[in-house]
């Protein structure tokens, strides 16, 4: 395997605690950890330097929520943390920004107040945000997937690329926790369409080989979390595909 992918663990936070959720699904929920920090300090340990954290309790209630454990992560580690959810307002993003985020993922905001989302592009820079566009047949899902908003998801992506955004988080929600493999053919499809952009996938993963197959198509980065936990995918091999 290249050093071409980079694999970027997800922890998902409800209740300041590690869960995963299949499909969304508030009520098919898994708690993997109750400190969240172990986990980072063990991802940080096997070479890992990158970590997306995701708020589900802000991405529920639409503000951000777990601000202590991106501060406890970001003050015990030197993970570069991504985080999303929830963050639907200006005080909400510089907060995140304070707390120690590199960057910050956006998804419902970006479908719904447009011209809020473009003014934090400007102000803050492409490259701390990273448009999270998660899709169910090719329309952009938003609010913690509760909602469809039948934005068909390449205009999503032109739109916004267009508008100098670079960095893009693609989840293909029928694939997500569900262990059966990523839909490698969208991201193909995506990356076909916008040559430039640094995609991350996410969805699916559930073995190793599916991180091989991402690498062998070209995917320049993917989001790996229930694989990790359930252990068919192992710190170990993060590591060695880290120090190749």
């Amino acid at each position: 395997m290249s050093k071409r992918l980079e694999i970027i663990p997800a922890i998902d936070l409800i209740d300041g605690q590690l869960v995963r959720l299949s499909q969304g699904d508030y009520a098919q929920k898994t708690v993997y950890a109750k400190d969240p920090l172990d986990i980072a300090k063990q991802f940080e340990d096997a070479g890992i330097t990158r970590l997306h954290l995701v708020d589900l309790d802000g991405a529920k209630v639409k503000k951000v929520v777990n601000y202590p454990v991106l501060e406890r992560i970001v003050s015990n580690t030197n993970l570069i943390v991504d985080f999303g959810g929830g963050i639907q307002s200006d005080e909400d993003l510089q907060k995140v920004f304070d707390h120690g985020a590199a960057m910050v993922t956006c998804g419902s905001i970006a479908v719904k107040s447009q011209d809020k989302f473009v003014s934090w592009i400007e102000k803050f820079g492409a490259e701390r945000m990273i448009l999270a566009a998660d899709a169910k047949d090719k329309k952009i899902a938003v609010s913690g997937w509760q909602e469809d908003s039948q934005l068909p998801l390449f205009d999503f992506l032109k739109n916004y690329t267009d508008k100098g955004i670079t960095k893009v988080l693609c989840t293909d929600i029928s694939k997500d926790g569900m262990m059966q493999g990523p839909n490698t053919a969208l991201y193909q499809e995506i990356i076909q369409e916008f040559p430039e952009m640094e995609l991350i996938a996410s969805g699916g993963v559930s073995k190793f080989d599916d991180l091989v197959k991402l690498d062998q198509e070209g995917i320049p980065a993917v989001v790996v979390g229930k694989a990790i936990y359930e252990g068919t995918i192992s710190i170990e091999q993060i590591y060695k595909h880290n120090s190749q």
